[in-house]
């Protein structure tokens, strides 16, 4: 291998790939440095390094009639020249130089180019355009310095935060980073899976802090839960929190009374870094959203043995249900409690079917988008116009077929496999799914840039015809999926 710019001890490795998703498929030629420094193979090295003394760069390329034969580093000119005690006078670039130029193409993805440099042990690549002439150069530098507004880069602030203060001022930066990725096209699902993500490693600091300082001899025999989109992992911008806490049946009054104390306190940290509160209470700091095991069992077997309104949603809320911290194995045995009560329970299901269906797309008369008048502007609530009804018909699927784990896309694959929906089916769902949740991100993204807070009303005027028609087809698609509902819970009975 040619010792071009070679680390042994290092490379761009997994940490420059591990970041911000849109950066491994970006073209190269966005991202390389484009003002190249050369010389000529005959130059002396003490001028070549004089050269990139002048010009402030690390590397200069060899050209011989204009043609790439090579690059000398600052490393060649340590590990060649200095260390080896040579006079630099008395050498060439050719002597001296890393040869061949290692390069790929200008619209390669930078994950190529990480590729050849981890393969490779160097730090640096040729970027060449379609007729294979020089136009630039990367390095892991690059793409390390474009990694500092990266979605790594604030995981490991959120990791090294030493105080609430300071996590709170990592969470800020969520939304930040959120709005960045919209801009640069992230794919929708990478991008909600990076807000999870992040979202759960707060949480994680938040409490392990909160626990370290002020409860330090908390019991162990509990768990902290998400619930709804969070333990879904399909989290936007605009959201607030949905926990609950699980503990073991026969913790004493002094341990409850910590737990009790702790749940108001992760809590209260939540809200303090800016996390909003449930309006609806949903937090384990509320007595009824933290319980015993075998008090959460009871509680879920007269939700959905007595399918009240209040009890639909509460049964609904809690199928979505995902260990962040403490003992999963409370998550497992309640899963399996609640497959088991909803085995079979008709009645339930059809209550919360029925819940669902009355969310029905904004379709008018030959499939029409039908919107609302605000400021002279046609919108629409994307929520309610859709994914709504996506994520909570799917489920009220999966819960008749009991399945239990996963976010929504996980459930639409699990149907299809089981035979509950067709290929064709599932396949328009996830893609109405995935093209109302890209929607939502930009409506929250613009109530941001406009000097708001996140909504999810969607400006449909702001939408050229392409985008307008694809919103149609996915709302048509929830009309079916609606459909569907009404006639595998027979709904019509219950009217």
């Amino acid at each position: 291998m040619p010792d071009q710019d070679t680390d042994p001890s290092s490379g761009p490795g997994d940490d420059a790939g591990a970041g911000e998703p849109r950066l491994f498929f970006l073209p190269v030629g966005e991202v390389c440095i484009r003002r190249l420094v050369g010389c000529a193979p005959g130059d002396r090295v003490d001028a070549v390094a004089a050269t990139m003394r002048e010009q402030g760069v690390s590397s200069v390329v060899v050209l011989d009639g204009g043609e790439p034969q090579g690059i000398v580093t600052d490393r060649d000119l340590r590990n060649k020249v200095v260390a080896a005690g040579r006079d630099p006078r008395s050498m060439t670039a050719a002597e001296v130089m890393s040869a061949p130029l290692l390069s790929v193409g200008e619209r390669a993805p930078v994950h190529e180019a990480l590729y050849r440099m981890s393969r490779d042990r160097i730090h640096r690549v040729g970027v060449v355009d379609d007729a294979g002439a020089l136009v630039g150069l990367v390095t892991a530098t690059d793409v390390l310095r474009l990694q500092a507004r990266s979605a790594l880069a604030l995981v490991h602030e959120i990791e090294r935060a030493a105080d609430v203060e300071a996590l709170g001022a990592a969470h800020r930066r969520i939304e930040r980073l959120v709005v960045h990725l919209v801009r640069t096209g992230v794919p929708t699902p990478e991008l909600v899976r990076t807000v999870a993500q992040l979202n759960d490693r707060v949480l994680v600091r938040l409490i392990e802090l909160v626990r370290a300082r002020d409860f330090p001899g908390l019991t162990t025999r509990f768990a902290f839960l998400v619930l709804g989109s969070e333990a879904r992992r399909e989290q936007t911008l605009a959201t607030d929190q949905d926990n609950a806490i699980v503990h073991a049946d026969d913790l004493g009054g002094d341990e409850l009374a910590e737990l009790e104390r702790f749940s108001h306190a992760v809590i209260g940290a939540l809200i303090g870094i800016g996390v909003p509160e449930c309006k609806g209470g949903i937090m384990a700091r509320n007595p009824e959203w933290r319980r015993s095991l075998a008090q959460w069992k009871h509680t879920l077997e007269r939700w959905y043995g007595t399918p009240t309104p209040e009890h639909v949603l509460s049964g609904a809320m809690f199928f979505d249900l995902r260990t962040v911290y403490g003992d999963a194995g409370f998550e497992r045995e309640l899963k399996q409690h609640v497959a088991a009560v909803l085995h079979d329970n008709a009645r339930f299901l059809m209550h919360a079917g029925a819940n669902v269906v009355k969310f029905a797309p904004p379709l008018g008369l030959f499939g029409r988008l039908k919107t609302e008048r605000k400021n002279g502007r046609r919108t629409m609530d994307i929520k309610k116009a859709g994914l709504f009804l996506i994520t909570e018909g799917i489920k009220v699927l999966a819960q008749q077929a009991g399945h239990v784990e996963g976010g929504t896309r996980e459930r639409v694959h699990a149907l299809a496999a089981s035979g509950v929906l067709r290929a064709a089916e599932a396949g328009d769902i996830e893609a109405a799914f995935d093209w109302l949740a890209e929607l939502r991100l930009r409506a929250q993204v613009q109530a941001i840039e406009a000097g708001g807070r996140p909504v999810n009303e969607l400006d449909v005027d702001r939408l050229d015809a392409i985008e307008r028609m694809r919103l149609k087809v996915a709302l048509e698609t929830v009309a079916m999926l609606r459909t569907l509902l009404e006639q595998r819970l027979r709904l019509e009975t219950l009217r």
